[in-house]
């Protein structure tokens, strides 16, 4: 793959984000009609998939965080899939067009990106995982080293650091948190967050994103959070990660797949802090630091998340 400028160097990188005025919309849109969709059977889960790129490519497997689905890669797919790069950005479990079907625990949310990269018939990928999806990765860096090639994650610390920063009552994280636990309660979370045409929802994205993400686009994500089941399901990945974390299971998830971290600092749900001390469990780890970035940095400054992405690839 042709990266378009030089190599990433290791340790910590920093870049101002490149992101459009509140109201303006400087990129041309792009629609999910623009991509091909495909529906891929894994066991007896039915995955929807954005799919791109040389049918021999070397696979890129992108995975969303909460509340989006396969779109919020829009401008990373075209980027990657360009670079000859066979790219599938799913919606994972729950969300959008897949199935809606129990668990949601992440090591069964890890068993179906394994699943997948096999019945795509590969060996082994590279993931890519922002917020929920970067928790994916990383347990996947940890469990099956053997089937990834290369992670990449978005704003999304190792687990154990997100935990323990809870344990230990570290408040700037706690008070960034809040949300976590009031998702654990029945019913009401969904009731609220779909409230007027999901507008909580709305308001976040375009706000956080100074305008990156646009009405149009905004209507996109709420088609796919009106998906029957899908807005629960996205909540119930937080009620199953507690379970898991109250279960001990989120030990010894040391990751020493080459790993790069790409983190937006104007992220208003987890503090830098959680990005350093993902060192501590990824022992091949860089981390990109994007100055004015939010949370949604593969929205809101993709082409720097791009550049960093293909720079990391192409070094390896």
């Amino acid at each position: 793959m042709a990266p378009d400028s030089g190599k990433v160097n290791r340790g910590e990188l920093k870049a101002t984000g490149s992101r459009p005025a509140a109201g303006s919309h400087s990129r041309a849109v792009l629609r999910p009609s623009d991509f091909r969709s495909e529906r891929i059977q894994v066991d007896d889960l039915w995955i929807h998939a954005a799919v791109e790129g040389p049918e021999h490519g070397p696979l890129i497997v992108l995975l969303h965080g909460f509340p989006e689905f396969w779109y919020s890669w829009r401008y990373q797919i075209k980027a990657l899939a360009a670079a000859g790069c066979r790219t599938v950005a799913v919606d994972q479990r729950g969300y959008n067009l897949t199935d809606k079907r129990c668990p949601y625990d992440e090591f069964t949310l890890a068993g179906d990106v394994v699943g997948l990269i096999r019945t795509l018939g590969h060996e082994r990928a590279v993931v890519i995982g922002h917020d929920w999806g970067g928790v994916v990765a990383w347990v996947l860096g940890a469990r099956h080293p053997d089937i990834v090639e290369r992670l990449i994650v978005l704003n999304a610390p190792h687990p154990s650091v997100r935990l323990t920063a809870l344990r230990s009552m570290y408040l700037p994280q706690v008070l960034k948190s809040w949300y976590v636990l009031a998702f654990q309660v029945p019913i009401v979370p969904e009731l609220l967050m779909s409230a007027n045409d999901f507008e909580v929802f709305a308001r976040i994205l375009k706000h956080q994103t100074k305008g990156a993400v646009g009405e149009e686009e905004i209507g996109y994500f709420k088609q796919a959070w009106a998906q029957p089941g899908a807005l629960s399901a996205g909540v119930e990945w937080y009620r199953a990660s507690l379970r898991t974390w109250m279960r001990g299971r989120l030990k010894d998830l040391s990751v020493r797949t080459p790993s790069l971290l790409i983190w937006g600092d104007r992220d208003a749900y987890l503090t830098t802090r959680t990005a350093e001390c993902t060192r501590r469990y990824v022992a091949d780890l860089e981390i990109a630091y994007i100055r004015g970035a939010s949370h949604w940095v593969q929205q809101d400054s993709p082409e720097i998340v791009n550049r960093y992405t293909l720079n990391f690839l192409q070094s390896g």
